[in-house]
């Protein structure tokens, strides 16, 4: 069993992500809606390169505390290659009650090393990368994840999407149109050269939302 895995993004008319400034507070809030057990998010999203993180203290090394009944969600992040050491500043946020990195066999040992120190579970999956499928398969058995709501750039958002591991796509067009020549869109699949690739969806609801966006959204039809 996975669990229920739902993209939410927030796009230009013309499904762009580049040089939009959307409502994050209603972003946030519209994601409210399913309840999330887990935000799964790309390394790239969590940990932008060339930005500088902050020194760690003792306190990243101490055990978090966590309550009983907390319902925060957790943060899963794909990050075989061990680029992600901000784990510190993603706890301190306090979005989160629990941290947990997606891996495979090929993630340096230094690197498992650097998460167990700092109290950050890590699923071991795949081969060469992250086998995203059983990495779910892990969350639902492992720690009752049955919600996941993607929090990603179209990177991997295409990998879970021509994967089949998506259910749901929720988008909040922006009432603008970007134009251009960048391919950066919610949804990268540079793989797909032909429409057999297409993905087909079913319309589940349509609604305006403050600020002349309109809020759609679609269920993956199996």
């Amino acid at each position: 069993m996975r669990p229920r895995v739902i993209v939410h993004a927030a796009v230009s008319l013309d499904g762009r992500i580049d040089w939009l400034t959307p409502d994050i507070g209603q972003f946030y809030e519209l994601a409210a809606t399913w309840r999330e057990d887990a935000t799964l998010a790309g390394s790239l999203t969590i940990c932008k390169p060339g930005e500088p993180i902050p020194s760690e203290d003792p306190a990243s090394l101490a055990i978090p505390e966590v309550s009983a009944g907390d319902p925060r969600p957790i943060l899963v992040v794909p990050d075989s290659t061990g680029r992600v050491r901000n784990w510190h500043v993603l706890r301190q946020a306090g979005f989160w009650r629990e941290m947990v990195a997606l891996c495979s066999p090929r993630t340096p040992q230094e690197y498992l090393d650097y998460l167990a120190q700092r109290h950050i579970k890590a699923i071991i999956s795949g081969v060469e990368r992250v086998d995203l499928a059983k990495a779910l398969e892990e969350l639902y058995e492992q720690f009752g994840v049955r919600v996941v709501r993607v929090d990603s750039g179209g990177t991997l958002n295409g990998v879970l999407l021509r994967a089949g591991l998506v259910d749901e796509v929720s988008v909040l067009f922006q009432p603008c149109l970007v134009g251009g020549s960048s391919a950066r869109s919610f949804f990268r699949a540079p793989d797909l050269t032909s429409p057999d690739g297409v993905i087909p969806l079913r319309l589940l609801k349509v609604e305006e939302v403050k600020g002349d966006v309109a809020w759609l959204r679609y269920e993956i039809r199996r």
